[in-house]
């Protein structure tokens, strides 16, 4: 196996007991699931019983051989090889919010590099109800077994779009009845805000917040009301506060 079969299976790895069954529990194509030897306890039974209906291959192996293929030790015992996590367009994440005849609610992550970030804004996404994702191609985390890790099965429901230029996808949105708010500190209070009705809520980048073409295309720009003595929130944080502010005005 060269160096690049090596990055593609890795990418590949579903890694942690929540992550293997609820990719299983959502139909996800697993290739085959490994189990460390010796764990036989409740949660990995039920890996177990999900993997023989799909009729996927169940392979039991060491702990050695288990962290070298997950790539870190904090598999929990299980690792699972899937075929790679499979983006959505902007208009299946438009179509989705016709299907439940909602109002469109999509967050756009302007340059989120962290892999536990972007998973844990994809578990908030689907908790509170957003029809899906966007994110940028480029310089910017992409799906990975660390993100669906942290989603808890999240990334399994929720849609994610990945297009090349977040503005244009902002314009198009725009046609369809969406509005824009971003997070940044200079904002109005979060709370004086209108936020029901299609919305699109715009997530900056850890270090340096939103860019300022992307903000400039934000109806209104959000700020979150704080009184400890550092200046702000880790960004997965502040999207949290922010879509259920928004889920509480929508009602």
């Amino acid at each position: 196996m060269d160096n690049g079969e090596k990055d593609k299976f890795a990418e590949n790895i579903i890694e942690g007991r929540n992550a293997v069954l609820e990719a299983l529990r959502a139909g996800r194509n697993v290739d085959k699931v490994y189990i460390q030897v010796g764990s036989h306890d409740g949660p990995v039974q039920k890996i177990v019983q999900e993997a023989k209906k799909q009729d996927t291959v169940i392979s039991y192996v060491s702990k050695e051989r288990l962290t070298k293929l997950s790539g870190t030790e904090n598999n929990q015992g299980v690792a699972a090889v899937a075929v790679p996590y499979e983006y959505s367009s902007v208009d299946d994440i438009l179509e989705c919010a016709r299907k439940k005849r909602e109002s469109p609610f999509i967050i756009l992550l302007d340059g989120i590099e962290d892999p536990h970030n972007l998973g844990a804004i994809l578990r908030t996404a689907n908790l509170a109800g957003a029809h899906g994702i966007i994110i940028p191609k480029h310089r910017a985390c992409r799906l990975t077994p660390a993100v669906a890790k942290t989603s808890a099965g999240a990334i399994n429901y929720t849609p994610v779009a990945k297009v090349t230029n977040l503005g244009a996808a902002i314009d198009k949105l725009k046609k369809e009845g969406l509005w824009f708010v971003c997070a940044d500190m200079s904002g109005t209070k979060m709370y004086n805000l209108d936020m029901k009705g299609p919305i699109g809520l715009v997530i900056g980048n850890e270090g340096t917040g939103v860019s300022r073409l992307v903000r400039e295309k934000c109806d209104f720009i959000a700020s979150i009301p704080m009184k400890g003595d550092i200046d702000s929130l880790n960004a997965s944080v502040a999207a949290g506060i922010l879509a259920f502010e928004i889920v509480r005005q929508r009602g």
